[in-house]
């Protein structure tokens, strides 16, 4: 090797990879062959967790950084003080997880949640934009959300990078594509607890909402919310527009909080679900949008939303199952258990007259 480069990283993997990695510059100062790994060795009486803050700190020496080519200031600034994450941090835990993630954003328009003062400040939310210097961050056809800015689309890692620096947390995403903006091709379905209900009731009503889903012979996808909740994702063929789709998954809870009352509520607000889940279907409205999978959630504790098998859901302990910390451990897992999503997708014709839906299509 004939160039050194000094790098910031989270921690080594067990196949001696850096994870997290942080780009610091070159060093002219130091040749090749003094270069050797550091082996972290623990001082007689001193306490344990030592050597696990090594890992912790290595990502918050400097002020500014750069990732893949972008300038990353303030990347020591810690942006959640339950975890002590640092925006440095989440810029490379966004560029870790970019493979996994781009495949749920790329296509659709964004949302996105800024924290420009961490997650204890005030929380920006930005759909739109009427110009944009951040690269890898795209203005789509102003006509495809009339009357507003430009919606905003990221395709690219570079995109991933810039809405970091710029302090974005969360990622959200359309149940359209741009290029078939009037058409959605899923449905999502937010089970969000009311006060009162227990983890185990949360379980459960994801398995009864998957049950139903499949008695209309719809398939359904499952994935941590981040934050308390689990999300239920249907894919479906673009036969409908907006209304007809919100309108039938509106039927769809409606007809879940009839038949389980003691469980389930279809009228959002806190007084209507103390005990109870609401099933938010107004996800499923036009410009409505739910934070996409290996999104970081702008919540104490930073958790991540991931994609998760149905099989698995008796092992989640919450919502926030997986954090900031520990998700790049499910990399290795990544999309696999949505592997499905494709075959899975049906029309809504049928499911329709099975629950005795009339759309306004005809």
């Amino acid at each position: 090797p004939r160039l050194v480069a000094e790098v910031a990283f989270g921690e080594w993997t067990r196949d001696h990879r850096i994870r997290h990695s942080v780009f610091q510059g070159l060093r002219s100062d130091k040749p090749a062959r003094q270069v050797t790994r550091e082996v972290t060795s623990t001082i007689a009486g001193a306490p344990a967790k030592a050597a696990v803050a090594t890992k912790e700190t290595a990502m918050k020496k400097q002020s500014a950084r750069k990732t893949d080519g972008l300038r990353i200031t303030n990347a020591e600034r810690v942006i959640d003080s339950e975890s002590g994450v640092t925006k440095g941090e989440l810029v490379a835990y966004y560029l870790d997880a970019s493979k996994l993630l781009l495949p749920h954003l790329k296509g659709r328009p964004v949302s996105l949640v800024r924290a420009p003062e961490g997650i204890g400040g005030e929380l920006f939310f930005q759909k739109h934009a009427k110009g944009s210097d951040m690269p890898g961050i795209t203005l789509l056809d102003p006509s495809l959300d009339r009357d507003h800015d430009p919606l905003l689309q990221i395709d690219r890692i570079e995109g991933l990078a810039s809405a970091a620096q710029m302090n974005v947390v969360e990622l959200h995403t359309w149940n359209a594509t741009s290029s078939a903006i009037d058409r959605p091709d899923r449905m999502t379905f937010d089970l969000d607890p009311g006060d009162g209900v227990d983890w185990a009731h949360m379980q459960e009503a994801a398995l009864l909402m998957r049950t139903l889903l499949d008695e209309l012979g719809l398939g359904s996808f499952l994935k941590t919310s981040g934050g308390k909740g689990l999300h239920v994702l249907v894919p479906i063929r673009r036969h409908y527009g907006w209304d007809d789709v919100k309108s039938f998954s509106q039927a769809v809870v409606q007809h879940m909080a009839q038949t389980i009352p003691d469980r389930f509520v279809a009228k959002s607000g806190p007084r209507n679900r103390v005990g109870k889940i609401f099933v938010d279907y107004l996800r499923n409205g036009f410009g409505a949008t739910t934070v996409s999978a290996w999104s970081v959630r702008a919540r104490p504790g930073l958790g991540v939303s991931v994609p998760v098998a149905w099989d698995e859901l008796p092992t989640l302990r919450s919502g926030a199952h997986w954090t900031i910390r520990d998700a790049p451990e499910r990399f290795g897992i990544g999309n696999a258990p949505w592997a499905g999503w494709e075959r899975a997708r049906k029309g809504l014709a049928s499911p329709m007259k099975v629950i005795g839906f009339v759309p306004a299509a005809g």
